[in-house]
């Protein structure tokens, strides 16, 4: 499986559909949660997507300082019920925060973790700061992965 990374203008309008159909597929229908999606940041995320087939199973966002957090984020961060537990989830992340070091100098990448996925996120070098929170009725954690220089 190939991870390949889009700029919002460089997305055409199938794989737009395709992204915004799995984040609602698993967001909004599996985990019974309402809320809204298209927040405005899309256009200034790097996407990456990957396809089995012409399938989209996994996909993530990245987002520049200053565009949701203080701090460059990655977020919805997805992988299709279909395609769980061949180590897409790890493999996506591997490949996200690669592609962080080759194109950001190095800083503290933060993300709202799912409460019950936090040690997902510790295995990749993720730590919690604060308490929990609920964000859209799911219980949340604020996690950070420091910089460590190149």
């Amino acid at each position: 499986m190939t991870f390949i990374p889009f700029n919002f203008s460089e997305l055409n309008t199938q794989q737009l559909y395709d992204i915004l159909q799995l984040r609602s597929e698993v967001f909004v229908v599996e985990q019974d949660c309402v809320y809204q999606d298209i927040d405005g940041c899309d256009q200034k995320a790097t996407h990456i997507l990957a396809y089995d087939e012409k399938v989209l199973v996994a996909y993530a966002r990245i987002l520049p300082p200053k565009t949701y957090f203080k701090e460059l984020s990655i977020g919805r961060i997805i992988v299709k019920e279909s395609h769980r537990g061949k180590a897409i989830g790890h493999k996506l992340m591997a490949f996200c925060l690669v592609f962080i070091s080759k194109q950001f100098k190095p800083q503290t990448i933060k993300l709202s973790a799912q409460e019950h996925l936090k040690s997902f996120y510790e295995y990749h070098g993720f730590q919690q700061q604060g308490v929990g929170y609920l964000e859209d009725g799911i219980p949340h954690v604020a996690m950070y992965r420091h910089a460590t220089p190149n």
